[in-house]
């Protein structure tokens, strides 16, 4: 079994974190946000990932290598410039190596979804794409999919502000590979404005798959990068192959914790951080080396690599770059974003 993983945003919402770091290499529980999407994918039989990267790209390969550390092989299938999410793929199949159907797998999404019953359907029902979907109250930001009674496919509207029907598209496909070769290679395609609709108007069978239940998430929000985080140490998210057990704190190796310091809510605190005697630190994620100094106190905040949070300081919904230094004392309150 196959997969392609899109990782070749930029991750503009989640500045200025994304600055010195691809989205999708983002810690999440103290590892980088796809691993987790690597694990679940071998634990469904994947054997061969392709990294369908554009921004960043080295960094994808100088951390997972071959993949051999994962149990998998892993390729990677780098543009020159951005391909959509279409043309990526297309881009990608070049480095594919069977010729049976290719889980794709989005790296915006933290999720829970039993890709081995996706395949199944995709398999039994005679497919050349099957969608992942499930409902929402507010489905106009998203990709919303009509179906018939039996799941097929009928329609596809991206982001239309009268949405027909709540069913929005969760961004995790099997594509056959006949399917994934008809995009047309060497241009910006995108699948959902594109591909999808060309497809059904030809006839093509594509079915789905609702599942509502399964733990979903777009983490491509500060807000909800936070959330991930902290749904992943809480318990809330399946987390991956054990990273992160269930509690109100995940303390990664190295991170020295003050006297009365006091972590809860999911906070992770990384790799030689220090947290300061007294500092009260509220679902927030800290990276690694980084210092929060004595009495502060940090709600909903990310604090990026290396950065300083003097003593005193109060930081609510905030994201700090790298290396950012906020004096003691301060008040920083939500939307704001520093960099370093």
């Amino acid at each position: 079994m196959e997969a392609i993983l899109l990782v070749g945003g930029q991750g503009t919402r989640l500045r200025p974190l994304t600055l010195t770091t691809p989205k999708p290499m983002l810690p999440l529980a103290g590892i980088p946000f796809i691993t987790h999407q690597l694990l679940r994918a071998r634990q469904a039989g994947v054997e061969h990932v392709v990294l369908a990267t554009s921004y960043r790209a080295a960094m994808f390969r100088d951390h997972f290598a071959d993949g051999a550390g994962l149990g998998l092989a892993l390729s990677y299938a780098v543009e020159d410039e951005p391909l959509g999410t279409g043309g990526a793929l297309r881009n990608a199949a070049g480095h594919l190596r069977g010729d049976g159907p290719v889980i794709i797998l989005n790296g915006d999404v933290l999720g829970g979804l039993d890709l081995a019953a996706l395949v199944d359907r995709h398999r039994h029902g005679g497919a050349e794409v099957t969608l992942h979907l499930r409902r929402v109250p507010d489905p106009a930001a998203y990709g919303v999919v009509t179906t018939d009674p039996d799941g097929r496919v009928l329609a596809f509207e991206e982001k239309t502000r009268h949405p027909s029907t709540d069913q929005i598209n969760a961004g995790t496909y099997v594509f056959s590979r006949p399917a994934l070769l008809s995009i047309p290679p060497g241009r910006v395609v995108s699948v959902e404005r594109e591909t999808f609709p060309r497809l059904i108007a030809a006839g093509s069978r594509i079915l789905s798959l609702l599942d509502d239940d399964a733990y979903w998430l777009d983490i491509g929000t500060p807000a909800t990068y936070i959330r991930g985080n902290c749904d992943l140490v809480t318990g809330l998210a399946p987390a991956a192959a054990g990273h992160a057990p269930p509690g109100e704190r995940l303390v990664l190796a190295g991170a020295e914790i003050g006297d009365g310091a006091e972590l809860s809510g999911g906070t992770v605190v990384g790799r030689n951080a220090e947290i300061a005697a007294g500092a009260q630190l509220h679902r927030s994620v800290i990276f690694d080396n980084a210092r929060i100094g004595r009495g502060a106190r940090l709600t909903d905040t990310v604090v990026g690599g290396g950065a300083r949070v003097g003593a005193g300081a109060v930081l609510n919904g905030v994201m700090l770059g790298d290396l950012t230094e906020v004096r003691p004392g301060a008040r920083l309150l939500a939307a704001t974003a520093t960099a370093g």
